[in-house]
């Protein structure tokens, strides 16, 4: 009975699997602009996940998740509406710009940059 209990979840999770990875493709999110965008608007201050004016708010995993940013969503308003030293590129930046390096941020936080 374990083994077949364990056998659905499996199949479960890779069901979900699937779902996340057909929907994330089907996005229209395109990492590779992200990178660009990412190097033309924001790695002067956070090269290579760092953050060279508060040094302890990096784009690290571990950092977004200690201050509830470790979220596609978070990290696209803080993109479009600044905080703190960050200023805003909301009006600077398409949605579809910022969405794209949203999700390349948290991807290579992911990853480890």
């Amino acid at each position: 009975m374990k083994f077949l209990y364990k056998l659905f979840l499996l199949f479960q999770f890779i069901f979900l699997l699937s779902i996340k990875l057909v929907l994330a493709n089907d996005s229209g999110i395109d990492l590779d602009a992200g990178q660009e965008i990412f190097s033309q608007n924001c790695s002067a201050c956070h090269a290579g996940g760092k953050n060279v004016l508060v040094q302890e708010r990096t784009l690290e995993k571990e950092t977004l998740e200690k201050f509830q940013m470790y979220d596609v969503k978070a990290i696209i308003s803080q993109v479009t509406n600044g905080k703190n030293s960050m200023p805003a590129f909301g009006d600077r930046l398409s949605e579809e710009d910022i969405q794209n390096v949203a999700n390349y941020v948290f991807k290579q936080s992911e990853s480890g940059w």
